[in-house]
């Protein structure tokens, strides 16, 4: 099982309304985020800079490739683009992150 870590920039202010988002999660996008492998996945924020880290599980972290051509994942992406960086393309602006330590 490989772990994938990664952050992203939240605007300021948007806090609330992302977590009330997340907490609402729509079913068809977490059926598909299952569907691909993802496991344990979970959302950080440093409220100091705003910036989100992201963890998550997956057997196979090419599975995540296919995700940006899924029409739900680009619709959660425009219902997503006012509270974050975003790409041209709706996605949010999303750095990966090396792991330098892991303790098991």
């Amino acid at each position: 099982m490989a772990r994938v870590a990664f952050k992203m920039k939240l605007y300021p202010g948007k806090l609330e309304e992302y977590k009330s988002r997340h907490d609402n999660l729509w079913p068809e996008l977490k059926q598909l985020l299952k569907q691909s492998g993802i496991k344990d996945y979970s959302i950080f924020l440093d409220e100091e800079t705003n910036i989100l880290f992201g963890s998550l599980h997956i057997e196979k972290p090419e599975q995540l490739d296919g995700l940006p051509n899924h029409l739900i994942m680009k619709k959660w992406w425009s219902y997503m683009k006012d509270l974050m960086e975003t790409n041209p393309d709706n996605s949010p602006v999303s750095i990966p992150l090396n792991e330098v330590f892991y303790l098991k």
